[in-house]
């Protein structure tokens, strides 16, 4: 790989890390897929940030439920949606027109949909009984 593109790697992985690690408090941004992004960036170009990266509580605690297909929590999805939607309320109530309504009502049918039917669910232990 030549050093312009494992440089180019390198500075999106970090990125993405850093706008991933972001997006575990502001709901707005996508954490699992930024993440993940960042994990084939780093893969791609640097062993060392590529294990420093799998090694994070961000990485373990959102993006390996995922990869290892074990899905997410019932409760994280409620913790996701209730904060999104607390934030967007506010957003609503500060900003207060019509068209900002309508926004944040078609992400908040988005995120619900995504949440509900897009990201797999965590089985509990008494499922598999």
């Amino acid at each position: 790989m030549s050093a312009l593109k494992k440089c180019l790697f390198v500075i999106l992985g970090s990125l993405c890390t850093a706008l991933g690690i972001a997006g575990v408090f502001l709901p707005v941004l996508p954490t699992t897929p930024l993440l993940l992004a960042a994990a084939f960036f780093f893969s791609r170009s640097s062993e060392r940030l590529n294990a420093w990266l799998v090694e994070t509580k961000a990485y373990k605690a959102y993006v390996e439920p995922f990869k290892s297909g074990r899905g997410v929590t019932v409760k994280k999805k409620l913790t996701i949606l209730g904060i999104s939607y607390s934030i967007m309320a506010v957003s609503a109530i500060l900003v207060a027109k019509p068209l900002v309504w309508g926004i944040l009502g078609c992400v908040a049918v988005f995120l619900l949909w995504l949440v509900a039917f897009y990201l797999p669910t965590e089985r509990s232990v008494f499922d598999e009984e």
